[in-house]
């Protein structure tokens, strides 16, 4: 999935992020950064995440305009986001 951060505590790694699609809004696993190269986020940046068993975000990955198919981008033909 894909999306912004609404809303990050460094302090207690607690937050929230925003679907793109439907703006529905989902609480950062507490390991939500583990193996990732985030080490702390900050609002409105743009990620691309997963959701675990219990509905929270998880492996938050680095997300860009062109991987999410922003307007204004067109697709690669490649299909290559780099």
């Amino acid at each position: 999935m894909q999306g912004v951060i609404k809303s990050y505590d460094p302090g207690t790694s607690e937050g929230v992020v925003m679907r793109d699609t439907d703006r529905s809004e989902y609480d950062l696993s507490p390991h939500a950064l583990t193996g990732s190269v985030f080490r702390m986020l900050r609002q409105g940046q743009r990620v691309v995440f997963d959701l675990d068993g219990d509905g929270r975000a998880t492996r938050v990955r680095l997300g860009s305009e062109v991987d999410m198919g922003t307007p204004g981008f067109a697709p690669r033909p490649d299909g290559r986001t780099v």
